[in-house]
């Protein structure tokens, strides 16, 4: 048996900071997601629509990224707090590019709760178009 001349509640909390410091270092990588019809809430299977992106968002909960569509004229497009198959309010708005491309504004930053909500699955992404005013294409961020 080995023994040492640490505390047990100093190993304890050793291994809980370790274990905190790795749920946010895995917040550090990147998103990727793929928008489409069938992931709107209600479902669009009539558009031929897509999207593709990448999303970061940093141990400070800075959030930075773009997307990319195809085969829609874009509206609008934000990040939203819902869970998949709920639709939720806008924390987001991207900013849109003369190239079908959307992108997280600079300085954009998630809340403790809206951070919580990314870890859970419970954040979207989607663009808006004329004919689907409350979301063409969609993609969770997990």
């Amino acid at each position: 048996m080995i023994r040492t001349a640490f505390p047990s509640s100093f190993i304890k909390g050793a291994v809980a900071s370790l274990l905190t410091l790795g749920v946010g270092m895995a917040m550090a990588g990147d998103i990727k997601v793929t928008l489409k019809g069938d992931q709107e809430v209600p479902p669009v299977a009539t558009t031929t629509a897509t999207g593709t992106g990448t999303f970061h968002v940093a141990d400070d909960k800075s959030i930075t990224g773009m997307i990319k569509t195809t085969g829609i004229e874009g509206t609008a497009a934000h990040v939203h707090e819902a869970a998949p198959g709920k639709n939720g309010p806008p924390i987001i708005t991207l900013t849109k590019a003369a190239d079908g491309s959307w992108a997280v504004p600079a300085g954009s930053a998630l809340t403790d709760a809206q951070l919580a909500s990314l870890k859970a699955g419970n954040l979207y992404v989607n663009v808006h178009s004329a004919a689907h005013k409350g979301g063409e294409i969609r993609a969770q961020l997990k």
